[in-house]
């Protein structure tokens, strides 16, 4: 179980620190790198065209504004590719959502919210859980924790408004 988590520029970090918090929480083992689609173009489709070669079973990339390099990834590889617009101060991240969601035929990347790279990590690992069993009982256990705390949650706040 290896994820890799692209970012293409350091200030990502922030968002991208999240899912790394999520992999560690399931047990799967992930590398982060900075890249960029526009800067660092040879680096990212090297990795790209040798991320399974390199045992990578799944990529996040996270960007903002432009936002081209999940889709620069996904270009080159036969590994599924998450991507995460990062909020950027000139759209509020819309730029970056439209630039990630909108692929040309061929090309699929999945596209989660805007900073949301919890739901990155968490689709990753369904994604490889069709591969291990152990992280789909891992989700499954995951989901119930999450009905319990809402439960838990509305248990507590329940307001009748009976007369």
């Amino acid at each position: 179980m290896k994820a890799a988590i692209i970012m293409g520029s350091k200030s990502d970090y922030p968002v991208i620190e999240k899912a790394e918090k999520i992999f560690d929480e399931f047990g799967v083992e992930y590398e982060t790198r900075i890249m960029s689609a526009h800067r660092t173009p040879k680096a990212a489709e090297d990795f790209s065209e040798n991320a399974e070669k390199n045992g990578f079973e799944v990529i996040i990339a996270a960007a903002g504004k432009a936002a081209h390099l999940a889709g620069v990834l996904a270009a080159q590889s036969p590994l599924p590719v998450i991507g995460i617009p990062v909020k950027s101060s000139t759209l509020d991240g819309l730029d970056s959502l439209l630039s990630t969601v909108q692929m040309p035929k061929g090309v699929p990347v999945a596209t989660v919210a805007i900073d949301g790279s919890e739901n990155a990590a968490l689709l990753a690992i369904q994604m490889m859980s069709i591969k291990y069993p152990e992280l789909r009982e891992a989700i499954k256990a995951y989901k119930k924790r999450m009905e319990e705390e809402i439960t838990a949650l509305d248990c507590e706040f329940r307001k009748d408004n009976k007369k």
